[in-house]
């Protein structure tokens, strides 16, 4: 099934890559052979809006078969977000939501979105769209811990900025993923990688980040040229702390702009509105082997000190 909507061709035509039909994503809203692939995985982002109407992102983990698969127009995820968590009461009654099934050990992602409701302690999820995504981006990381249960209940805190802990979070960050969601069309909730630094904090509300070359589809940049509400989630990939971000974001075009980052078609621009950090909301720690053979450097101003050595994968991707 191939879908495209207004705001995805409009970015095509403002970023020249080809005419209506041209890079479409082709997808089923049927999971199909991605089951086996699901039922093993141990993370997933989600994308939803909150009571007020913000767009937030969140992480949910879990051990292999906590998300499943009874039929192939159904997923069920066996964790709700954790106490504090701006979405934790999302999902009461049936609402839109855009989820990515990441596999930080194998480098693949499936990104899965419909509705979902609230079943007791578990989210189910009715399929209206099924995509497979490019390992470009991914940072090859595996589990080195499972802490569960969690040691202590998570606690969130609320503000309207980053603090200087939580800018230092953004900096050193490799992958963070993005929630958005246009009228009409649903949600959606996609993955963004990059070398640490690709992320620029540029005071305690705004941030931006390079566009770097993808599959053309333009999911995410679609539904914001269309509604530029969207929320980010960061997670600590060795403490299990998450950070998530609601605010607007726009495409910055100009290309002196982008000239900046290698590899960068163009730059996003992200103004927050409202912060939730949220210590110990995953029980996994995780261990990073390399990064992306894909991630483009960055600016030597912009590359923040890391403890992990830079390699590039070789036989992964």
């Amino acid at each position: 099934m191939s879908l495209e909507h207004a705001g995805e061709q409009a970015v095509q035509r403002l970023a020249g890559e080809g005419g209506p039909g041209w890079g479409t994503p082709m997808f089923d809203c049927e999971i199909g052979g991605f089951a086996p692939f699901l039922s093993r995985q141990r993370l997933i982002a989600l994308s939803g809006a909150a009571a007020d109407g913000k767009i937030w992102c969140t992480v949910l983990t879990g051990d292999e078969g906590f998300i499943a698969v009874p039929d192939d127009r159904t997923m069920v995820i066996h964790a709700l977000p954790p106490a504090g968590d701006p979405l934790r009461d999302a999902f009461t009654e049936p609402a839109d939501v855009g989820t990515v099934v990441l596999s930080p050990q194998t480098l693949r992602r499936v990104k899965v979105s419909g509705t979902a409701h609230r079943e007791g302690d578990r989210l189910v999820l009715r399929t209206e769209q099924v995509v497979g995504n490019c390992p470009k981006y991914l940072q090859l990381r595996t589990v080195v811990e499972d802490t569960a249960p969690p040691s202590g209940v998570p606690h969130g805190t609320l503000s309207r900025e980053l603090n200087g802990e939580q800018q230092a979070m953004v900096r050193t960050a490799d992958t963070f993923f993005i929630g958005s969601r246009a009228p009409g069309h649903g949600a959606d909730a996609n993955h963004r990688g990059g070398q640490p630094g690709f992320v620029t904090v540029l005071d305690a509300r705004t941030l931006s980040w390079p566009d770097y070359l993808g599959n053309s589809f333009f999911m995410t940049l679609g539904n914001l040229h269309l509604d530029p509400r969207c929320g980010l989630a960061f997670l600590d990939w060795e403490t299990g702390r998450t950070l998530q971000l609601t605010g607007t974001a726009r495409i910055n075009w100009d290309e002196q702009t982008a000239n900046r980052f290698p590899g960068a078609q163009r730059m996003i621009e992200f103004n927050i509105d409202s912060v939730a950090e949220i210590e110990r909301a995953s029980s996994l720690r995780w261990q990073l082997h390399a990064y992306s053979r894909f991630n483009p450097p960055v600016p030597a101003d912009a590359s923040p000190l890391h403890s992990v050595a830079s390699r590039p994968l070789a036989d992964h991707q």
